[in-house]
C-alpha cells in the first residue's frame, strides 16, 4: 500500500465531501479511491469513513487519521521543496486563498511573488471566511488573505500579517462618463444609499454581514434587489443593469477602468475593516511560504496594496 497516496486521497475526500469529486481531484477512478480507503481502514484496524449511499463523514478515528495525513503531506511538501530548491531559488507550489472581496489584491500579490521567485507556482483560490479558516487549520492552504477580526473572535492558532484597512464605497452608474476612467466622487451616507436598488453578496458571505451591520447602524436595513456570491456578477449587475452596489476599495480598484461608473466613499457610520494574511502558527513554513511571508511584510508591497485598496486616491 502506498500510504502517502492513500493519505492524499483521504484529505481530498474530506475536502470534497464526495467520492466522485475526490477521485477526480486525485486523477484516479472512484473505485480506486474507495478501495484505497478500505485498505487504509484494514491497515489501521478502524473504520475511518462513515458510509451511507454517499459519503457521510469521518468517524472520530477517521478524524485522527486525517490529522496525521495532513501533517504527513505537509512534511512531505517541506522535504520536496528543500530537495528541489537551489540556493537562493525556491521551487514548489503554494496554495493561497482569499475572501472574494480581497481576490484582486491576492492576484497582485501572487504575480509579484512570481517575479521575485519564478520557481514558486501560486494557486490563487477564492473562498469564504470559514473555508479560509478551515484551510489554514487543516494545512490545505499555505496563506490566507481575509478578515483578521475573525481571528481574535476564534482565538485560533494563526499568525497574522496586517495588510490594509478596508473602506467601503457606493458604486453606481455615473450621470456622465468620465474621460479618464471611473470617478471617485464625494462622500455619501449609508442611509441615503439604502434608498436605491442594490445588488449584494449572499448572506453567508462575511462581507455581506459587515454591510448589513452598517445599514442597520444607519437605521436603514435593506433588502437587496439582486443577490450573488460572485464578485464579477456584482460588478456587471451595476455596469449592465439599473442597480447599484456597495464594494470595498479593493474591488472598486479592480473595476476603475469602467468610465461609466462612479464610486462614492461611504460615511455615517465609518466602517473600517482590517484585512491581513494568515498562516498556521503551529507548523514550520515551507521555503515557498517563507518567501511569501517575507513579501507580505515588505514595505514596497504594502504600499502597492494600499494603493489598490482602502480609501483609494481620488
Amino acid at each position: 500500500m502506498n500510504v502517502l497516496a492513500s493519505m492524499r486521497y483521504l484529505v481530498a475526500l474530506n475536502e470534497q465531501k464526495h467520492f466522485g469529486r475526490a477521485a477526480q481531484a486525485c486523477h484516479i477512478t472512484q473505485p480506486a479511491l474507495s478501495n484505497a480507503m478500505r485498505v487504509l481502514e484494514r491497515e489501521y484496524g478502524v473504520v475511518i469513513i462513515r458510509r451511507g449511499r454517499t459519503f457521510v463523514g469521518l468517524t472520530p478515528e477517521g478524524e485522527r487519521v486525517l490529522a496525521s495525513a495532513q501533517r504527513m503531506l505537509h512534511e512531505h511538501n517541506l522535504l520536496q521543496q528543500e530537495l528541489k530548491s537551489e540556493a537562493g531559488r525556491v521551487q514548489g507550489p503554494l496554495r493561497l486563498g482569499a475572501v472574494p472581496t480581497a481576490i484582486p489584491v491576492l492576484a497582485r500579490f501572487a504575480a509579484m511573488l512570481r517575479v521575485r521567485q519564478p520557481g514558486i507556482v501560486p494557486a490563487v483560490i477564492s473562498l469564504s471566511s470559514s473555508e479560509l479558516e478551515a484551510g489554514i487549520d487543516s494545512l490545505s492552504l499555505d496563506l490566507a488573505l481575509g478578515y483578521t477580526e475573525r481571528v481574535r473572535e476564534r482565538k485560533s492558532t494563526v499568525t497574522v500579517y496586517p495588510q490594509y484597512i478596508e473602506h467601503y464605497f457606493y458604486l453606481h452608474r455615473a450621470a456622465k462618463p468620465a474621460a479618464g476612467g471611473m470617478k471617485i466622487g464625494a462622500r455619501v451616507k449609508w442611509k441615503d444609499v439604502a434608498q436605491h436598488p442594490l445588488a449584494m453578496l449572499t448572506p453567508e458571505m462575511h462581507n455581506r454581514t459587515i454591510i448589513d451591520s452598517a445599514f442597520a447602524t444607519a437605521g436603514t436595513p435593506v433588502k437587496p434587489a439582486i443577490e450573488t456570491n460572485s464578485i464579477l456578477s456584482l460588478a456587471l449587475s451595476v455596469v449592465e443593469g439599473d442597480v447599484s452596489t456597495v464594494m470595498p476599495g479593493a474591488l472598486v480598484a479592480a473595476v476603475r477602468g469602467y468610465r461609466e461608473l462612479e464610486a462614492n466613499p461611504l460615511t455615517s457610520p465609518e466602517v473600517r475593516t482590517p484585512i491581513g494574511f494568515m498562516s498556521n502558527a503551529l507548523t514550520q513554513p515551507s521555503r515557498a511560504l517563507a518567501e511569501a511571508i517575507a513579501l507580505a511584510q515588505d514595505k514596497q508591497w504594502l504600499r502597492h496594496a494600499a494603493l489598490h485598496s482602502g480609501l483609494l486616491a481620488a
